[in-house]
């Protein structure tokens, strides 16, 4: 699989260096059971945010305080270009399943792992845990199944990796380290041995990306409803660009992340319930999966919305 060392460069720079970022320059951050994320390269900070949007001043501002003050700014009134000013590239080794949900972020510059040419290691994911088809979210996960129906389910997985992966060595006549089983028998091409693996198998890949673009994947990934396997890539990696851009981090989870987005009609709710005035549910416009997203978003229970309106 992809290997290198991040040479380490004695010489002088006048480019911007973040000195946290640069102590974890290459350094492999675990992910699942096989996976890992690691930082290869980055450009800029909340300097060049504050820069681009201030072309004309050269240097930008000479307070932290008014740099923060204008990031917060740009971040509240969705002013996005100038923190695409600032890129950065991961080393990435993740399940192939996951990898495809990854890829529809398509704002970033990807080289992935091929199995065209190269041979895959013997390393697929087994979840931790089995768990049912939710029963109110047909692309998510329900209860844990415990005991041994939970056990025999993973099981299943495990089998069926391994045998696939037999399979596919079988196919290309090679064993397990790569030597030919057998000298008189053709060996299939890699491009077609690969169609037998499952997709828990891992791959990589180099994944670059502007912050305004890494910002949307993390509201998105890191979320709570976001599927478990991408959500601690995404965690891991939110973790690092609070390091390298804390200003714009802040003001991301301030403006984002814990911030709650109300439509027309939530709006108007919220103005009526402000009045005193009574609310008709049946007349507002809002379907009963809009309503019961409008009670979560303020923990609020209907009974509670009618006894404030008796007030």
């Amino acid at each position: 699989m992809i290997k290198e060392n991040i040479q380490n460069d004695s010489s002088t720079t006048q480019r911007f260096t973040n000195p946290e970022l640069e102590e974890i320059l290459g350094k492999e951050f675990k992910i699942l059971d096989h996976g890992f994320i690691r930082l290869i390269d980055y450009m800029g900070g909340d300097n060049s945010i504050v820069q681009a949007a201030r072309v004309s001043y050269g240097k930008g501002t000479k307070k932290s305080s008014q740099d923060r003050g204008l990031i917060r700014y740009l971040m509240r009134h969705r002013h996005t270009t100038p923190f695409e000013m600032c890129e950065i590239k991961f080393h990435v080794k993740l399940p192939i399943f996951i990898a495809r949900q990854w890829i529809r972020h398509r704002m970033a510059n990807v080289n992935e792992y091929s199995a065209r040419y190269s041979i895959l290691d013997k390393e697929f994911y087994v979840p931790a845990q089995a768990a049912e088809q939710s029963k109110i979210n047909n692309q998510g996960r329900g209860s844990i199944i415990n005991g041994q129906e939970g056990a025999e389910d993973l099981g299943i997985i495990r089998e069926f990796s391994e045998v696939a992966y037999n399979k596919y060595t079988y196919l290309m006549n090679l064993d397990e380290t790569g030597n030919t089983i057998n000298e008189d028998r053709k060996g299939l091409a890699r491009e077609l041995a690969r169609m037998v693996l499952p997709t828990n198998y891992y791959t990589q890949w180099y994944w670059k990306i502007d912050l305004h673009n890494l910002l949307h994947f993390i509201s998105l990934r890191a979320d709570s409803h976001a599927q478990h396997e991408i959500r601690v890539y995404a965690e891991k990696i939110a973790e690092i660009v609070k390091l390298w851009v804390p200003y714009a981090y802040e003001a991301f989870e301030d403006y984002r992340m814990n911030a709650t987005h109300l439509s027309g009609q939530e709006k108007a709710i919220l103005k009526q319930l402000i009045n005193g005035k009574k609310i008709d549910k049946n007349i507002i416009g809002l379907s009963e999966r809009e309503w019961s997203e409008f009670l979560v978003k303020f923990d609020l229970k209907e009974n509670e919305i009618l006894l404030l309106n008796n007030h």
